[in-house]
């Protein structure tokens, strides 16, 4: 059996040094005192195959034509989930500000399509992603992550996580880590384009 329990994917997440504390600006812009850095566990690539075998068994016998995933932060799972699931795989980038399919990637009308995404907080990229594969004519069956950070979602398609980790985040005029002058990194790939 190849499933992990949470207290498994906990332990390899700290045993990669991926789970930071400190003070981050997360990539829906809110701020806390923890932060997940799932490339660090992602370098690794017998525990990538394991973490989405994992993710393949929580998503149970559910039909999958494809995995689409947000750039940056869900490419190297999501391929890993496509590859487990023997499906393709596509993935989204911003282009000025928006999450688009580029690449000449197409998604055939009725497909079934798995949303793959390495930590949710809010999910806004999670959004814009289901919005695209819903634009297609496609359905959005499930969205799978190997860690839930907790909270409200701006999704309406059930969560399918490894770990949910309830980890406080707040708005940067709430942040008591920016009244105390404490220095803010962003180490996440939000911001790239």
């Amino acid at each position: 059996m190849v499933d992990m329990t949470e207290a498994e994917v906990l332990e390899a997440f700290r045993n990669a040094g991926a789970v930071l504390t400190g003070h981050f600006q997360l990539t829906s812009g809110r701020h806390s005192d923890t932060y997940v850095q799932c490339a660090r566990v992602l370098e690794d690539p017998a525990l990538t195959t394991r973490l989405a075998r994992a993710l393949v068994e929580r998503i149970g016998e559910r039909q999958i034509d494809l995995v689409a995933a947000p750039a940056v932060g869900g490419l190297v799972i999501g391929f890993a989930v496509a590859q487990a699931l023997g499906v393709r795989f596509m993935f989204t980038e911003r282009e000025h500000g928006s999450m688009v399919f580029r690449r000449a990637f197409s998604i055939p009308r009725g497909a079934r399509v798995l949303v793959v995404e390495d930590v949710v907080t809010t999910g806004g990229s999670v959004a814009e992603v289901i919005a695209l594969v819903r634009a297609a004519g496609a359905e959005p069956v499930a969205v799978a992550a190997l860690i839930d950070r907790g909270g409200p979602k701006l999704f309406d398609v059930e969560l399918i996580p490894l770990l949910r980790l309830e980890v406080e985040s707040w708005e940067p005029s709430a942040c008591g880590l920016c009244a105390a002058n404490v220095p803010l990194y962003s180490p996440g790939s939000s911001r790239l384009s």
